[in-house]
């Protein structure tokens, strides 16, 4: 096996909470600054900035939705190693923190193609590895509810399919795809440091409900890891001194940690953590949307080898650095999330398969 492997599946970060920025310029129930300075202020910072003061309003997230979709059409072939550390889904979405009090059903899809060899910072030849394509979808219903200000809890039950293309025993290339339910997360959250909400920390447990024990995978390319890990994060969202017709352009930080406690028949996943830096910027009403509001993040993950005599320690590990431009929309009671994950910088230990990219959509509903 030549893949530190797709084990923690999963849905997105606090997707079930108020999302995006509103006309008032609030971010859900985070308030954002506005500038009190001069109209004439305003147009130097929001026109000397960005130069985009002749160019009608509405035409200008149009302009970033057609930049980020060339981007992802004409981005170079990079890669990273999402087969072992999904856990990148599960950071870089600070529109869907919570902001108040209630609850929130959501649905993500995630998407990840692994087909090209990779060795330390680069591609290595394909021969080097015996697995060939490891294709997953990952499907994930989720609720969150907050019962106060304060106090809320996460649930996310994920759903993954998984095509694999390896070499057999005998040398000949075999391919299988399995279906299965994931490892269940639960989670805990605080969001009482401050009254607006803009702190707020996470706490909880992956189950090992996923299935581990499909006879054509190896463990570390299983749905499920069948481990029960400890998840530890916290975030934090904030206002950039700049601001554009009026609206603040707001900034978010959000790191995550994955640490496996207790692991089954011979198998302990490596310990993940994955943090995100991002920006994004409420346009309001444009078009048929009540809201859009693009967005840039920056992802960095590591995770260390797995460990036991079912692991495959020399081919397991990595650091990785990766640019996510994003959008989000209002749709009536929708929200829509995307964005697009490409990688900056990479290094794996070993010979491990990876994407050229990792593709995620959230659908959610606040009530």
């Amino acid at each position: 096996m030549r893949t530190d492997c797709a084990t923690a599946v999963g849905g997105l970060p606090c997707c079930a909470s108020a999302a995006g920025v509103h006309d008032n310029g609030v971010v859900g129930s985070h308030t954002l600054a506005k500038s009190n300075a001069t109209d004439g202020a305003n147009s130097a910072k929001e026109f000397g900035v960005f130069r985009w003061g002749w160019v009608p309003r509405w035409r200008v997230p149009l302009c970033l939705l057609f930049l980020a979709m060339l981007f992802v059409t004409l981005a170079p072939n990079l890669s990273w190693a999402c087969a072992c550390g999904c856990g990148v889904f599960e950071v870089g979405t600070a529109s869907l923190f919570p902001s108040g009090s209630g609850g929130t059903v959501f649905l993500s899809y995630n998407f990840s193609d692994q087909y090209t060899n990779w060795h330390e910072a680069h591609k290595a030849p394909a021969i080097n590895n015996d697995d060939k394509v490891i294709r997953s979808q990952f499907f994930t219903l989720g609720a969150q509810y907050m019962f106060n200000r304060n106090w809320g809890v996460m649930v996310q039950l994920p759903y993954a399919d998984r095509y694999f293309k390896t070499t057999g025993d005998d040398g000949t290339i075999q391919s299988f795809e399995h279906s299965a339910i994931g490892d269940v997360r639960i989670e805990g959250m605080y969001t009482g440091f401050s009254e607006d909400m803009s702190t707020g920390l996470r706490f909880g447990v992956k189950l090992a409900s996923g299935d581990f024990t499909y006879p054509n995978f190896d463990r570390d390319t299983q749905i499920g890891s069948g481990s029960t890990d400890l998840l530890l994060g916290m975030y934090h969202i904030g206002t950039v001194p700049l601001t554009l017709w009026d609206r603040s352009v707001n900034w978010f930080g959000q790191v995550l940690w994955d640490v496996p406690f207790w692991t089954q028949q011979q198998y302990h996943p490596g310990m993940e953590v994955n943090a995100a830096l991002g920006a994004f910027y409420n346009f309001g009403a444009v078009g048929p949307f009540d809201e859009v509001a693009p967005g840039l993040n920056l992802v960095g993950g590591s995770r260390t080898r797995d460990q036991g005599a079912a692991a495959n320690f020399d081919n397991s590990g990595y650091d990785r650095l990766l640019i996510g431009p994003g959008v989000e929309v209002k749709v009536g009671i929708i929200r829509i999330y995307l964005d697009a994950e490409f990688p900056i910088y990479e290094n794996v230990v070993g010979n491990q398969l990876v994407a050229p990219v990792l593709l995620k959509t959230i659908f959610s509903y606040d009530f």
